[in-house]
């Protein structure tokens, strides 16, 4: 493991350690953060929403109240990036669109406010994709600027990786979370659909939308879930019984080796030849540390998944958005207004058969990993691509998302062109804690840690 150089480098575990053991004062922790992204910031631009003042004000908050004594919550003086699709009170919150600039909610979605109970505050507002679809914003890869840092949640996983913040919110209804984390070589875990509320989060589709979260380690993960898994009454989706089963944290060490479904999925032949060699040496080096890993490959019933996943979102995005793009085609992009024009011809009929075949593949998957622990599979085509006009292919989250099952990636080494290549994993619903379990088994096996230290070197 790298040596450390300061506060900006620690890991969320490390970091609520020495701020609960009095080795480390918010205030300096935040100001160390600020320097890391006032240094980094002109080249990555992962903030669209950023005020020094208002976080070393919150600090100083977060300090008073550890002198008091006050038993802190998990996350007590962590600054978060927060994806700008996310409300926050008095703070902007413009979702990636010239349709909703200059706005400023005055309450805080829930996840936000369940975050500020656990005694974290907002650092700054990430750059989100366009109302979280597809048109990127600003956000360039961390390791190399000409490339995608991918999306939605572009703005997250670049402050992450980069070293700005340990932890970040971010949102997934198709590939947002697992994409930007895979290409920017950080940790993304989307949980278990329902975990993590979604109210004061701008719509897309009500049945993919899901919130996740970005971190450096899998540990780091396991503590925020369990800080941030809360029941949401305003969402539907809501799962206040699971919420009150899960038990993540302290996260549970794997005491034998990980029976592992190794599933290339019904969109191999799209992954570049550089994320197929990596995911079948990862393999191997899982086997050597006592893995047992059956390749196998998911039933036929979901050789439709991608379809099914297609016709929810967009017909849900046009029933959702609908009224938004009437009043506002001319001010969405070309691409957004194709995609809600093509969710218009998905009739209610349509609809309600993919829904139903939403549970039909839930069912199918459910008796799929009875056999194992988790699936591991790769998280997208290969390396970032070298562009910044788009956010590159989610094929490879899709049939996770489009269930809701709990999916982490792990970064696991880099490609030819020197960016990060990951590892996906994937957990039965509901089975959050023993995916991160399994998956912290794998990082510990796969013993890679990208150095976010040299992400100052790039030019």
């Amino acid at each position: 493991m790298p040596a450390r150089t300061g506060p900006e480098q620690l890991t969320l575990c490390d970091a609520v350690a020495r701020l609960r053991a009095g080795e480390l004062t918010v205030e300096r922790y935040a100001d160390a953060l600020l320097r890391r992204t006032a240094a980094l910031e002109s080249q990555t631009h992962a903030f669209v929403w950023l005020n020094a003042e208002h976080a070393l004000a919150a600090a100083r908050a977060a300090d008073r109240v550890r002198a008091t004594g006050t038993a802190p919550g998990l996350l007590h003086g962590v600054p978060v990036g927060v994806k700008d699709i996310i409300d926050t009170a008095g703070i902007p919150t413009e979702s990636g669109s010239p349709v909703f600039a200059g706005r400023v909610p005055p309450r805080s979605a829930a996840v936000v406010r369940q975050l500020e109970r656990q005694g974290g505050f907002v650092f700054g507002k990430t750059v989100t994709a366009e109302l979280a679809y597809f048109a990127p914003g600003p956000t360039r890869n961390p390791w190399n600027p000409a490339h995608t840092p991918g999306g939605s949640s572009m703005g997250s996983a670049a402050a992450v990786a980069a070293g700005m913040v340990p932890l970040a919110l971010g949102t997934q209804t198709n590939g947002s979370v697992i994409r930007p984390a895979a290409f920017c070589g950080c940790v993304g875990l989307k949980p278990s659909a329902g975990l993590i509320g979604r109210s004061g989060i701008q719509p897309f589709s009500p049945t993919l939308d899901q919130t996740g979260l970005f971190t450096r380690r899998v540990a780091d993960a396991a503590l925020a879930l369990s800080a941030l898994a809360f029941t949401d009454a305003d969402d539907p989706a809501s799962e206040g019984a699971t919420v009150a089963r899960l038990q993540c944290w302290p996260l549970v060490e794997e005491v034998r080796p990980p029976r592992l479904a190794a599933v290339r999925s019904p969109v191999w032949s799209q992954a570049e030849p550089a994320q197929q060699q990596s995911f079948m040496q990862t393999l191997a080096r899982l086997r050597s540390a006592g893995a047992r890993i059956e390749e196998i490959e998911l039933p036929d019933a979901f050789n439709v998944a991608h379809a099914v996943h297609r016709a929810i979102m967009a017909g849900e995005a046009a029933r959702t958005l609908g009224d938004l793009q009437q009043k506002h085609r001319v001010r969405l992009s070309s691409v957004l207004n194709r995609f809600l024009d093509e969710g218009r011809d998905v009739g209610d009929a349509a609809l309600a058969g993919a829904l139903a075949q939403r549970g039909v593949l839930q069912a199918e998957l459910k008796r799929f990993l009875a056999d194992f622990d988790a699936i591991v599979t790769p998280p997208v085509r290969g390396e970032a691509p070298a562009t910044l006009e788009h956010t590159g292919d989610p094929a490879f989250c899709t049939i996770w998302t489009l269930v809701g099952a709990p999916a982490l990636t792990l970064p696991v080494g880099f490609g030819p062109r020197g960016l990060p290549l990951g590892l996906q994993m994937v957990g039965a619903f509901e089975g959050d804690a023993q995916l991160l379990s399994v998956a912290r088994w794998a990082e510990q096996a796969i013993a890679f840690e990208p150095d976010s230290i040299k992400i100052a070197s790039h030019p």
